[in-house]
């Protein structure tokens, strides 16, 4: 909502502009006028819509063009003041004003119109017959309004109206030829009414309806209001009421209904709720709310963010199986600009057999986007609505940023619980493979080697002392001359060579004596194609002798053939990579783990 607001009024020489500025200011209408009237403000706290007010006359005797062009520019309502005894002043409005305004204005953001009949203390008629061909000439004027200033007759009311016309602006929601909506206002309603149909059966109940009011306008509907509402929308459109429940159609209907009655303001108050702008476009401090994140620090859904996450599955799982079809991820991102998940978060995170998203894999897709980029995970709930159904400032309030990790070692305790493993080997060394196979997928055996789909991430969970975890796999394109920060940046290393390639293990040794032999990182070195021959490797030292010079653990033997063998992995990988973490931050795992497996 804007922060103050702006009125200009024009109009011919000796219509009353600046009696109607002074007879509002001192409530008495003054014995001498000036030729102009001096800007004033009225302050937020006596103007009925808490804003601050800035009235500018102007004067054709003591302007210069010039200055009226910069008026016009700077204003956002202008009150167009004819005099309603006086014809020449209202074919004026038509022939001279309008058409200047529109000059001066761009026509994508074009400033509202007020038309001003003042002196109606002078006549016993109406002037509307004569100004209504005008207001159905110009989409821009808001409405009419006749006054005097005189015996004060409508001049608060005139103000309000020009104060309204800013802050609930017609144009946006309504298209007054047609008689209907705009798509851009039913586009921003049906995502509203998605958002607060909380059990996504197309219908806002008794419960839901009354939430929604609580949240828009602070107070519940009474049981006799809520009928009454209803049955407005039942006697005026079919399927408006549906299993005793307002419909889309019928919450639709509404919103017209309190546009054409001039209550605009109630579907304002309903859309700036839910974060939209004049341009009925989500703004940026919703979408984007202030985070601090000191260096060295991670992002992570704290736990109401996850109940709400869970309540979203619930909602779209029609079919209660614990994953979410195409179609029921379609829905869900029905409240979205734009689809948030490509096809690659298949191959990120646990699907079922039909390559489905499972709810384990949702909710790690969720904590990935977290981690690696907070502000689109913010977004993202802002799309959702989580603040609102929450109750909260902010989706900020979704978000737990983690402390320092050398805080973490010096104390050997950590309260985070997302954890990332950098995955290195030289190309076609098994990395994708060992990717997949954390979690619980076999490229081979699925035929998707040459995925056009593929992803450098996988996520999933892990159990360390009952405690569940998220484990990050990033893969890491191989490039030996070139590691960056994010590269370095990890809990635990893996280092991925294949046995069968006798080249491949330079690489590893290459990369940990550059980067990684003097860090506090640990490595993991993974034997990757262990069913196969397994030849000398082109590196004076043998992997093992390799590990057991540099204190590493022995190479681990890593294969995806055979079921067995895949489940067999898909243990150890969570096991060995999720103990290997948490043996750096003091808990002595490693060995215990190794051997269950």
């Amino acid at each position: 909502m804007r922060k103050d607001v702006r009125i200009l009024l024009v109009g011919e020489p000796k219509v009353g502009k600046t009696s109607l500025i002074m007879s509002l200011v001192s409530e008495e209408f003054p014995d001498e006028v000036p030729l102009r009237a001096e800007e004033i403000t009225i302050p937020a706290d006596v103007t009925p819509e808490r804003v601050p007010t800035h009235i500018v006359d102007y004067s054709e005797a003591e302007q210069s063009d010039e200055q009226l062009y910069q008026e016009i520019s700077k204003a956002n309502v202008i009150c167009i003041v004819y005099s309603v005894n006086n014809k020449k002043s209202i074919e004026k409005v038509r022939t001279h004003w309008i058409p200047l305004i529109n000059d001066r204005t761009d026509k994508d953001s074009r400033v509202p119109l007020i038309l001003v009949g003042n002196k109606s203390d002078l006549v016993e008629h109406s002037s509307m017959e004569t100004i209504l061909p005008i207001m159905n000439q110009y989409q821009d004027i808001e409405t009419c309004v006749e006054c005097s200033a005189k015996n004060l007759k409508n001049i608060s009311e005139l103000f309000y109206y020009a104060q309204k016309a800013v802050l609930h602006p017609t144009g946006p929601l309504y298209c007054p030829e047609q008689k209907e909506l705009k798509p851009s206002c039913i586009k921003s309603l049906t995502r509203i009414f998605k958002v607060s149909d909380l059990d996504n059966d197309g219908i806002l109940n008794d419960n839901e309806l009354n939430f929604f009011q609580r949240t828009c306008f602070n107070t519940p509907l009474a049981p006799q209001a809520l009928e009454d509402v209803k049955n407005v929308v039942r006697r005026n459109m079919a399927d408006g009421v549906k299993d005793n429940g307002l419909s889309l159609k019928g919450f639709l209907f509404l919103h017209t209904l309190f546009i054409q009655r001039g209550r605009h303001e109630t579907t304002w108050t309903v859309l700036r709720r839910f974060g939209y702008d004049d341009d009925l476009e989500l703004t940026q401090e919703y979408l984007f709310p202030m985070i601090k994140m000191p260096p060295d620090c991670t992002t992570e859904l704290n736990h109401n963010a996850y109940l709400f996450l869970q309540s979203v599955f619930d909602k779209h799982d029609k079919d209660r199986d614990c994953a979410l079809s195409p179609d029921e991820v379609k829905d869900l991102f029905k409240v979205f600009p734009y689809m948030p998940w490509g096809p690659d978060v298949n191959h990120t995170v646990c699907t079922n057999e039909q390559g489905w998203i499972t709810y384990q894999g949702y909710l790690s897709q969720w904590t990935l986007t977290t981690y690696l980029d907070v502000q689109r995970s913010l977004e993202y709930l802002g799309y959702l609505g989580y603040s609102i159904i929450y109750e909260q400032e902010s989706q900020a309030a979704a978000i737990t940023v983690t402390r320092n990790k050398r805080i973490d070692l010096q104390k050997k305790q950590t309260q985070r619980s997302v954890f990332r493993c950098n995955v290195l080997g030289g190309r076609g060394s098994g990395k994708s493979a060992f990717l997949q196979a954390f979690l619980g997928k076999n490229l081979q055996v699925s035929g998707e080697t040459s995925c056009d789909h593929k992803s450098f991430y996988a996520i999933s969970t892990t159990y360390v002392y009952g405690q569940e975890k998220y484990l990050l796999l990033h893969e890491v394109m191989p490039d030996f001359d070139f590691l960056s920060e994010a590269d370095l940046a990890c809990d635990v290393v893996c280092l991925v060579y294949d046995i069968n390639n006798p080249g491949s293990f330079e690489y590893c040794a290459k990369v940990y004596k550059q980067y990684f032999i003097d860090s506090k990182t640990p490595c993991v070195v993974i034997a990757a194609k262990s069913d196969l021959h397994e030849v000398r490797q082109h590196h004076s030292l043998s992997p093992h002798e390799f590990c057991r010079k540099h204190k590493l653990h022995p190479p681990q033997p890593f294969t995806l053939l055979g079921c067995a063998d895949l489940k067999n992995s898909t243990f150890w990988l969570r096991a060995s990579v999720g103990a290997t973490v948490f043996a750096v931050l003091g808990f002595a795992m490693y060995r215990a783990l190794l051997k269950q497996r």
